[in-house]
């Protein structure tokens, strides 16, 4: 673990009058990666904290200025993911940043393991995320709502897979309304499942990317996976089953109630939408008041996920920002 020297108490609150932070890394293996090639990393947290002087020598780093705190225990953070085997690409030192400013630790949000396969180990890349999947286990039904990029689905999806691989569950229902912008499905070729094929196309890619297309395949024909559009959930008792309801801002309150009265035994559920993006005919989302109405209901969480979030390229979470930024309150 990181040693930290601190010349004064050691607190997250930034101080008003400078202080001087020495941080000894345990072991110059260690430095490399900390600090980056040709010293990125530390050229970035020192953008990131204008106001304050850096410097590395050996394996100690020293740091001076009013936020020298904040700094210190990022490093500190730094160091703790590095011993544990992460590697410190810009993107994950953004977030690592951003976190420390919120007062939250990154060692433990980044270090959690969600699952593991093919190839892969998927893990929660923000504080919202961990929440997000955190309330996806100790509830039955979870709402996670946010903008495009939050990993809303694709963690769902996850959490679906490492349910039933570890027979929490004995099935996978991905489901979506088939609405879009612009488009019905009377406009698309082919029978009815060819028309579903391109709503549902998000929720297969999710599922391509945790399984091998092989176990896919064999889930997809024992109907331990089913696809289906949310219309064919009617009439149906849904027992033993990790329900993924995507794109639900796009659902009409009637069919949020349908949907959300399918669920049996055993099961668990997690509503995924975005109310910026609503398509559904006459605007009246079943997502809108849901909050409102089952709030107080045991049992049920709703998670909110915002620009901080998204995990795709930097510039979705600037567009996100950019529209909150002009969208009326």
């Amino acid at each position: 673990m990181a040693l930290v020297h601190w010349a004064e108490r050691h607190t997250l609150v930034p101080l008003m009058h400078d202080t001087t932070v020495k941080i000894s890394v345990p072991g110059n293996h260690l430095m490399p990666g900390l600090l980056g090639a040709h010293d990125g990393n530390l050229k970035a947290i020192q953008a990131a904290f204008p106001g304050n002087d850096i410097h590395a020598r050996g394996n100690e780093i020293t740091v001076s200025g009013p936020e020298a705190a904040h700094v210190g225990a990022l490093f500190e953070e730094l160091v703790l993911l590095l011993e544990s085997g992460q590697l410190l690409d810009g993107a994950g030192l953004g977030r690592a940043i951003d976190m420390v400013r919120a007062d939250e630790r990154p060692s433990e949000v980044l270090s959690t393991e969600i699952f593991r396969g093919n190839g892969r180990t998927v893990r929660p890349k923000s504080a919202g995320q961990k929440r997000y999947v955190e309330a996806i286990r100790n509830n039955v039904i979870t709402f996670g709502i946010g903008p495009a990029g939050t990993g809303k689905s694709w963690l769902a999806v996850a959490m679906a897979v490492q349910a039933l691989q570890s027979k929490e569950v004995g099935r996978i229902i991905l489901t979506r309304p088939a609405v879009e912008a612009g488009e019905r499905l009377g406009f698309l070729p082919g029978d009815l499942m060819a028309k579903v094929d391109p709503y549902l196309r998000p929720l297969y890619d999710a599922l391509h990317d945790l399984v091998d297309d092989e176990a896919v395949q064999r889930m997809m024909e024992r109907s331990t996976v089913e696809v289906a559009p949310l219309a064919f959930m009617r009439g149906r008792t849904l027992n033993n089953s990790f329900i993924i309801l995507d794109e639900a801002q796009n659902t009409t309150p009637e069919q949020m109630k349908m949907f959300l009265t399918r669920i049996g035994f055993g099961s668990r559920v997690v509503v995924t939408g975005d109310l910026t993006q609503v398509d559904v005919q006459g605007g009246r989302s079943g997502l809108g008041e849901l909050q409102r109405i089952l709030g107080d209901v045991d049992g049920i969480e709703f998670v909110h996920l915002g620009s901080k979030d998204v995990v795709r390229h930097k510039i979705v979470q600037d567009i996100v920002d950019a529209y909150e930024k002009a969208t009326p309150s």
